[in-house]
């Protein structure tokens, strides 16, 4: 059983998804990942997310960084945000994750920062047990 669910937007997020999963493994958290557009893909995710067991997802996302938002639309577990640095150096997928609307709460790290993000699933995962 997975402990987090990291999901990216696209392959091109490979080196912020070694970050995370660099952590996990020093933490011993049993994770899963997988590359599912939020604007390409919705039904795709909409059943990933529906499926897992994770406690914790880890949402990965560049330019207008849908994807936290999305997930944690579809689940009341916790969601990390990471944004992405592109063509903004990051700042839109910063503010798209920081800036949930009311009801879809999302943490937010900062940009390419896989690190922190990891780090706070160990948190929220110590919680629980």
């Amino acid at each position: 059983m997975a402990e987090v669910c990291i999901i990216s937007g696209s392959e091109s997020d490979a080196r912020v998804v070694a970050r995370v999963t660099k952590v996990l493994d020093e933490h011993k958290v049993l994770y899963t990942t997988a590359v599912i557009s939020a604007h390409r893909e919705p039904d795709r995710l909409d059943g990933y997310v529906k499926s897992s067991d994770a406690a914790v997802f880890i949402a990965i996302a560049g330019l207008s960084a849908a994807l936290p938002g999305v997930v944690a639309s579809k689940t009341d577990r916790p969601v990390i945000g990471v944004p992405v640095s592109g063509t903004l150096m990051g700042l839109d997928a910063l503010l798209s994750i920081a800036q949930m609307p009311r009801g879809v709460p999302v943490a937010c790290v900062g940009i390419d920062n896989g690190e922190n993000a990891a780090l706070l699933a160990v948190r929220i995962l110590s919680v629980q047990k």
